[in-house]
């Protein structure tokens, strides 16, 4: 049981309980007469036919806030480059792998090579395992820096992920829009906003089915940092 888990048991549960507050003495209570940290709406929502789970709140906003900080901080970020009509181009946002030893991974051309796992990312880890109901060993973590960063229409479908990957979706720092396609109907779409401390859940078999982007916006919008935890095969 890690520092997250700890404090906050009922996040890491199938159903919501009462809303919980950090007391003087860090252990957890209901909330009479106090403040909750995290709003009550931590119900876990079923999206696209029930292939994914969204789960707002997942984190208390002081867990968030102070993991965005240290994701930020100690993750090791790369610019990658794509071939574009001919050139290279940047892509836009900038991306860490972090995975146990051995555990290479490669999409779009680009190849990552694994760094360790950071105390932040190991804090938070094992608790996206028993939300998610898998066992994770990576996890690739995009820094989207303001409105002109995002990732287009795609699938985490490589073949390094096996045929029906879970993959747990962790949403730090800004407010964006997730948008979702059906891959056989296009025009079946469907749109999350995801917020700070919020954790997406692709259920196995979700990539097969679905497609999915962040799209860029013209809003002023501040910076995100997302976690996708994986398994490699």
């Amino acid at each position: 049981m890690n520092e997250i888990e700890a404090k906050h048991p009922a996040l890491f549960t199938a159903t919501t309980a009462e809303p919980i507050v950090v007391g003087e003495t860090g252990t957890m209570a209901p909330s009479p007469g106090q403040r909750s940290l995290f709003s009550t709406d931590t119900t876990p929502r079923s999206v696209v036919d029930g292939d994914m789970t969204y789960i707002p709140r997942w984190l208390t906003p002081d867990d968030a806030d102070r993991l965005l900080d240290e994701i930020i901080a100690t993750s090791a970020w790369r610019q990658e480059h794509i071939r574009m009509y001919g050139r290279e181009v940047p892509v836009p946002r900038i991306t860490a792998w972090h995975a146990d030893p051995g555990r290479a991974y490669a999409y779009s051309g680009i190849a990552h090579e694994p760094q360790p796992w950071t105390p932040a990312l190991i804090e938070i880890r094992e608790p996206a395992e028993k939300a998610c109901g898998a066992l994770f060993n990576s996890v690739l973590v995009n820094r989207y820096r303001d409105g002109h960063d995002g990732v287009a229409w795609h699938s985490d479908d490589e073949p390094e992920l096996g045929p029906a990957p879970v993959i747990g979706s962790v949403s730090l720092g800004a407010t964006r829009r997730f948008q979702i396609r059906r891959r056989t109907d296009p025009a079946d779409r469907h749109e999350i906003e995801l917020e700070h401390g919020s954790l997406l859940v692709m259920h196995a078999g979700s990539q097969a089915t679905w497609e999915h982007q962040l799209p860029k916006t013209a809003k002023p919008v501040g910076e995100r940092v997302n976690l996708t935890f994986r398994t490699i095969g």
